[in-house]
């Protein structure tokens, strides 16, 4: 759907939330000039729904929104959430984005699997709204495992690698 009038009407947030609610995208945000409506779902069927102090019924732009995003299924949603056991931490997404494993197309990775980091070490990148945001280890450990492909999108809380603490 693309949304083309200049004020959002109620019918169309409950449009967005309908939505949200029936594909489980995690978050969906939409931007008209300087006013914005964010939804985020959280666990289960709650679903929150931030607007910002002015009345988004007010902005002026349009933002696309998909028309039929794709549906995940349950499996894959739980399988990007490893088990967490007393010898690895996983480093998650502070974010939602595209991941990428080197600064450019045809550089080294930032980390390989095997290798010892210490905190501060970057391990990727996540992209967000053009905006290149470095993700580094908190923790000195040797990378166990990189659980994300390059160019992969990611959700917020999606654990990216697993470091065994030493």
């Amino acid at each position: 759907m693309l949304i083309s009038s200049i004020a959002m009407t109620l019918e169309e947030i409950r449009e967005l939330i309908r939505l949200v609610s029936e594909t489980g995208v995690a978050e969906l945000e939409v931007q008209r000039g300087e006013n914005r409506v964010r939804i985020r779902q959280r666990t289960g069927s709650e679903t929150n729904v931030l607007l910002p102090p002015s009345s988004a019924a007010q902005s002026a732009g349009a933002a696309p929104v998909p028309e039929n995003p794709p549906a995940l299924p349950a499996s894959t949603a739980e399988a990007a959430v490893p088990k967490e056991d007393g010898n690895t931490t996983y480093v998650k997404s502070p974010i939602v984005g595209t991941f990428y494993e080197s600064a450019s197309p045809g550089s080294p990775a930032f980390v390989h699997v095997g290798e010892h980091v210490t905190p501060g070490k970057v391990l990727c990148i996540i992209e967000s709204m053009k905006l290149m945001n470095e993700i580094e280890a908190d923790i000195a450990g040797v990378i166990e495992s990189k659980l994300v492909e390059n160019g992969q999108p990611v959700e917020y809380g999606e654990a990216l690698f697993g470091i065994r603490p030493v």
